[in-house]
């Protein structure tokens, strides 16, 4: 899905530029089939994961699950390829995740440990903060990128940006701490398609309760 969404990224009406190379991309997966096609997604799993920066945070040990080559062509090709996901308004990765640890939470005794808060009472708290371009913002307990992506919605709608604002916005703006990896890595993902941060990954793994996140924000969203 991260693939597709860059592919989607990478082309008009956004045209913005790809971190993944061409042999590795959404484009060179959905032209194989068979046990071409398997190869090809284990290929770019590991090859991937070994990159520095955002993109290897993002593969890193990832695995592919599904076995059946013809599975994991209609996976691929048949259901996400033919949906167009960046138009979706839902921030679909994160609400997948957060659905998936709900209902380990109810189904195992003590839960997952995590709690989401809902993307309308989100949205409604960064409205209340009314963020402001030119400052830092930080969610200790980031999640999936919830606070983060909003507040970044926000101040671009919101505000008249000029270049070097844009550039602190999407540079300098955002950090947050997440102790779960899977959840952090999607907060990445969100960030990265988003055009946030572009190489460099803003989101610490240490505890926010333990370790100093050893920065000065002016505003906190969590």
């Amino acid at each position: 899905l991260f693939l597709k969404m860059d592919d989607e990224r990478s082309n008009p009406p956004y045209s913005k530029k790809s971190d993944i190379p061409k042999e590795y991309n959404w484009q060179s997966l959905i032209s194989k089939d068979g046990a071409e096609l398997e190869t090809q997604y284990i290929k770019i799993l590991t090859e991937l994961g070994k990159r520095e920066g955002i993109i290897g945070v993002i593969f890193k040990k990832a695995q592919n699950r599904i076995q059946d080559p013809a599975k994991l062509r209609k996976l691929i090709v048949e259901l996400i390829n033919k949906e167009t996901w960046l138009s979706l308004e839902a921030d679909v990765k994160g609400d997948a995740y957060e659905g998936l640890l709900e209902k380990n939470a109810a189904d195992v005794k003590g839960g997952a440990g995590q709690y989401f808060t809902p993307r309308h009472l989100i949205n409604a708290m960064v409205e209340m903060m009314k963020p402001e371009p030119g400052i830092k913002i930080h969610d200790p307990a980031c999640g999936t990128g919830g606070f983060l992506l909003s507040a970044y919605n926000y101040i671009s709608k919101n505000y008249n940006l000029n270049r070097d604002q844009k550039q602190h916005l999407k540079h300098e703006t955002f950090s947050g701490n997440e102790i779960v990896p899977m959840a952090a890595r999607l907060c990445v993902m969100n960030l990265y398609l988003h055009g946030v941060n572009g190489e460099e990954n803003p989101i610490n793994p240490n505890d926010s309760l333990k370790v100093n996140p050893g920065g000065i924000y002016e505003m906190v969203l969590t």
